[in-house]
């Protein structure tokens, strides 16, 4: 592979014109698709083979019309002190805001608060119940807007309105920050390179890539029922390991700069190294983001291949256009260890012969290797111990900013009708088998009546055959509490007795149940994702390493990163530690698909610098030098690179911690906390430490299983045949570039 990729990063130098042309043309072409392709709106959610949904597909066929996925909205409205919503006033106020919310093309049906029973007991709360024709995804832009300006003008007539429900689910706002994560970026990369122009190179291509990425999406967005938080990974992951792959190859190029080699040879060297260990480790990232497709939820699988094909293609923008641009800079781009003048170029260096700070660190673990290990290892467990309370489930509106309407109808609804209010639970009958119907709906409704924590039980509502029916069931407790999910099991649990005696079945769905489920499956799936994943990735660095103890140390200091900030991640936002730093406004259960989604981006971006860290060690080695100096050469060459990586990309993370959307807010922090833990704890710690106790056996790989694996050569030794091999015959060498 180093001799292929070698060839094409000489070609890319040569033929730079002709890559940038092939570079910008995608970019056009993919612009161009996204702004002529039709308009997307949101992704539809569907959870394939849980019983929340089962019910929506049922009800679909039993009730034609109702919409049982549809958005819904709750127009919450407050009288004034010393008033109550059943004055004439306030109660002209509301009818006519009624009559409103009916108007729009896309609503179903609106109740009528004072005919269904919707005012609060003290009569100083009401709301009107607004069904709409297909899911909040789906909703127009139009009819949200109609939705605020009515609410608006209850506003103006003096009502304290809010509006919650799902009909409003917005495209979350990232901010300011991320513009500052993208600025510290640059200027972590201008102090690695020591030149603006070798730092904007990076950048430029993780933009260019990402753009590709992201105006792909878009093109396709149609199509394949794309959403936003499609981009939005993609983004967030693309950005990140596109600056990351071409800091490696431009940190290499500086490198064999400085050891006297042309320019177009030096690109060609970059590229066939440190191209190698990017292909590994973007391969790496894209097994742990498809692996996602596991879990069988569409929005996840489309979210995982989307940012996997971005991924790739900041894989093939870092080996093709970045030893373009480098010919386009010429001597412009300084070797390693040299500055532009603009930066200090050209004063004398202090301590000339002193060994870096990569160097010092690595001789300082290599003599005391135990005492490193066990200070990274205990360091870790402490922080992961707060894993150990993880409480999961999905965001609703009580999980939002107190500055948001959702947030206000939540509590106002909560103050008014009880917590359990804001997530009622809907109860399908399917009674085509019993011989009673009627008599199956009954003892359903009085089975549920004689559960803990059940505040209301509505009458049964049957179609028009009589064969089916609904019933709302309001729980005692807010919707995300565990006693709501005890209350859905015990539900079910009484619906199989109801199956056995009456010949009917009872699902229970609504948006409480399906956050369930949903939790549910993603906790199912964990072990199985994980082991594909780790499983892929573990074969695939036995290839790179030709090692089955350096691939298996990866897998399990990947493990200690992730739990601890996993453990990290509940302090903040399910305990509240430093909640006011990050702006958490409301503490509680940590996204169910937390956990999962972790343990694929975290993993995938771990092996990065296991692979660029460990490559460089791998190389000494096999170039003949001994296993604890081959750590520090190791470290010598790629500790600066890979702590400017790591920074980077905690800051790219750490700009999406400003989101307005408690989601984004909790990824960007748990992954950036993941890549501090991972690159300065786990790989710049307790690698070097066990490598430097395992010594040779570090390298070992079974007789037979050397002689299976394909050789990849990510060492870059047939460079080094090959360079022999021209020293010796000059004439080799064009041949070696012709082919």
């Amino acid at each position: 592979m180093a001799t292929f990729l070698y060839r094409l990063g000489r070609l890319a130098f040569r033929r730079r014109h002709f890559v940038a042309l092939i570079w910008v043309a995608l970019l056009t072409l993919a612009g161009v698709g996204a702004a002529s392709a039709p308009a997307a709106g949101n992704t539809s959610f569907s959870i394939p083979g849980t019983e929340a949904q089962k019910a929506f597909d049922l009800l679909e066929q039993r009730f034609p019309g109702m919409s049982a996925d549809g958005a819904t909205a709750r127009v919450v409205f407050k009288a004034p002190k010393g008033e109550k919503m059943t004055d004439a006033v306030n109660k002209a106020t509301v009818m006519k805001t009624v009559r409103e919310l009916r108007s729009g093309s896309e609503v179903a049906s609106v109740a009528d608060p004072y005919t269904g029973h919707a005012v609060s007991k003290d009569g100083t709360i009401a709301y009107a119940s607004v069904k709409y024709k297909v899911s909040g995804m789906e909703l127009e832009d139009s009819a949200k807007d109609s939705l605020k300006e009515t609410a608006q003008d209850a506003r103006d007539a003096g009502l304290t309105v809010e509006v919650g429900g799902d009909a409003l689910t917005a495209t979350p706002e990232t901010g300011s920050s991320e513009i500052i994560g993208i600025a510290v970026a640059a200027v972590v990369l201008v102090i690695t390179f020591g030149s603006l122009l070798a730092a904007g190179f990076p950048l430029l291509t993780a933009i260019i890539g990402v753009g590709i990425g992201v105006s792909t999406i878009a093109a396709l967005a149609h199509a394949l029922d794309l959403g936003s938080t499609t981009s939005t990974l993609a983004s967030m992951i693309g950005l990140a390991v596109g600056i990351d792959y071409a800091l490696f190859i431009v940190s290499r190029y500086r490198a064999e700069l400085a050891e006297g080699r042309e320019r177009e040879e030096a690109a060609g060297r970059a590229v066939g190294t440190a191209g190698s260990a990017v292909v590994f480790a973007g391969l790496t990232v894209v097994i742990a983001l498809v692996g996602l497709s596991v879990v069988n939820i569409p929005m996840l699988t489309k979210m995982g291949i989307a940012a996997a094909g971005t991924v790739a293609i900041a894989v093939l923008i870092a080996l093709t256009m970045i030893p373009a641009l480098l010919g386009y800079a010429g001597r412009k781009v300084k070797p390693a260890g040299q500055k532009s003048r603009l930066l200090g170029g050209g004063r004398t260096p202090k301590n000339p012969g002193r060994p870096n700070m990569g160097t010092r660190w690595a001789g300082f673990v290599v003599r005391r290797p135990v005492a490193v290990l066990l200070l990274g290892v205990i360091g870790l467990g402490a922080a992961a111990v707060p894993a150990a309370s993880l409480e999961l489930g999905l965001p609703d509106d009580g999980s939002q900013p107190v500055s948001t309407t959702q947030r206000r109808a939540y509590d106002l609804l909560s103050e008014g009708f009880g917590p359990g209010f804001n997530g009622p639970l809907m109860i399908v009958v399917d009674a085509k088998g019993s011989a009673d119907p009627k008599a199956a709906f009954t003892e359903v409704g009085d089975e549920i009546k004689g559960l803990k924590d059940v505040v209301t039980v509505t009458p049964a509502t049957p179609n028009k055959a009589g064969d089916t029916a609904t019933i709302t069931v309001v729980p005692r407790s807010k919707p995300s509490s565990a006693t709501t999910e005890d209350l859905v099991h015990a539900i079910r649990d009484k619906g199989a007795d109801i199956a056995r005696d009456t010949g009917s079945t009872v699902l229970v769905t609504g948006s409480t149940a399906m956050n369930i489920d949903v939790s549910q499956k993603l906790n199912d799936a964990l072990l199985p994702y994980l082991a594909l994943v780790v499983g892929l990735a573990f074969l695939l660095l036995i290839v790179v390493f030709r090692s089955v103890l350096v691939p298996l140390k990866a897998a399990l200091g990947f493990l200690l990163s992730v739990m601890a900030a996993l453990g990290a991640v509940v302090a903040v936002f399910q305990w509240g530690w430093l909640s006011g730093l990050m702006n958490v406004e409301q503490t509680g259960p940590v996204m169910s698909m937390m956990p999962i989604f972790m343990v694929g981006v975290v993993f995938g971006l771990a092996m990065d610098y296991e692979v660029f860290l460990v490559t460089r060690m791998r190389e000494a080695y096999v170039h003949g030098e001994k296993p604890a100096q081959a750590v520090v050469t190791g470290f010598r060459h790629g500790a600066r690179v890979v702590t400017a990586a790591a920074v980077i990309m905690i800051a790219v993370f750490s700009g999406f911690i400003g989101s307005s959307e408690s989601m984004v807010k909790m990824i960007g922090f748990g992954l950036a906390i993941a890549v501090f833990f991972d690159a300065f704890i786990v790989r710049m710690a307790i690698v070097p430490a066990v490598l430097a106790l395992l010594g040779k056996r570090a390298w070992w790989l079974p007789g037979w299983l050397d002689r299976a694996l394909p050789n990849v050569d990510v060492e870059g030794e047939g460079l080094r045949t090959a360079a022999g091999r021209r020293d010796a015959d000059p004439d080799g060498e064009k041949e070696l570039v012709r082919a």
